[in-house]
């Protein structure tokens, strides 16, 4: 039994799809296949049921799937452990980021790190807020920076700042004259909302929910359209498909005099999202992660305010 075997055990059971368990992984499909075989053939026991479109986890399966997470997760604190006598803001700290914060948060936050901690290198991983959770798990990641609402993930959690959402449309739109826009109003609208498996798409639905409520098949939305990026979608709206909401670190200028899109708040209370930082509860370079949250605290994000800079808890 390897830790590597461990591992690949403990991504089948996450996705449920050996294909996707091994890009996960980062091997090739029959490499983590015959790895599992050879430890189900090791334990004597069958830890996956095989067959359709979706695997699932033995009841066996599942304690040992448990078990193996509780495995990778020590190893990762003994790793940590033969760091505590070192500088712990000496050496490269795994910074993960989701993709709608990462564009506008992480220029200002390497600057200040370079200037102020250049012992400590950010290594960065932009990627999905439920990729992102399992490589904080088995120990890829020391620490992300992502939005609530989080799935059920067992970490330690650090509020960073809140962002309050905007409307983004095209320069001419009959709205365009407007001080500001009731989340209601999006009903009558195309909307432009990114695809499933960005957070951001979820916390819009979560907050705006008449948007929930009217993008459902049947109901009053005239349409939605997906994009890949805020900054794809930033470009539909412009050549006037229809509308969408960004969050407001994405714009720089609320009434940009030349641009091709007009910004404009929503009623209050405004919807946001709350950032936050997390990490695992064995990580023990503490000092590292309140470095991180001063640097976040430092840098000037256009119309946010930072939340106090408490103590960073696990």
């Amino acid at each position: 039994m390897t830790l590597t075997e461990l591992k690949y055990i403990v991504a089948v059971a996450r996705a449920k799809h050996f294909g996707h368990a091994a890009e996960a992984c980062y091997v090739a499909q029959p490499t983590l296949s015959v790895a599992i075989k050879k430890l189900e053939d090791e334990l004597g026991v069958v830890l996956f049921e095989r067959g359709g479109a979706e695997v699932s986890v033995t009841p066996l399966g599942a304690q040992i799937v448990a078990q193996a997470e509780r495995v990778l997760e020590q190893t990762a604190a003994i790793k940590e452990l033969a760091k505590q006598n070192k500088d712990p803001l000496a050496g490269p700290l795994r910074l993960g980021v989701i993709y709608t914060i990462g564009p506008y948060l992480l220029p200002p936050l390497v600057k200040h790190v370079i200037e102020q901690l250049p012992q400590m290198p950010l290594i960065l991983q932009e990627n999905f807020t439920v990729r992102l959770l399992e490589m904080l798990r088995q120990g890829e990641l020391d620490a992300a920076i992502m939005a609530l609402p989080l799935p059920d993930h067992g970490m330690a959690m650090q509020p960073l700042y809140d962002e309050p959402f905007v409307v983004a449309m095209p320069k001419h739109h009959p709205w365009a004259a407007r001080k500001s826009i009731p989340a209601a109003d999006l009903k009558a609208e195309t909307m432009l909302l990114l695809g499933n498996g960005h957070c951001f798409r979820d916390q819009v639905l979560e907050v705006c929910p008449e948007m929930a409520r009217f993008s459902s098949p049947g109901n009053g939305m005239q349409r939605t359209f997906e994009g890949s990026s805020l900054e794809t979608i930033r470009h539909m709206v412009a050549s006037g498909i229809g509308l969408t909401v960004l969050p407001r670190a994405s714009v720089v200028d609320m009434h940009p005099k030349d641009g091709m899109l007009r910004y404009l708040p929503f009623d209050a209370p405004a919807p946001a999202r709350r950032v936050v930082i997390v990490w695992r509860k064995s990580f023990t370079r503490r000092a590292a992660i309140e470095a991180v949250c001063a640097a976040v605290a430092a840098c000037d994000l256009p119309g946010i305010d930072m939340l106090a800079n408490e103590a960073v808890a696990a």
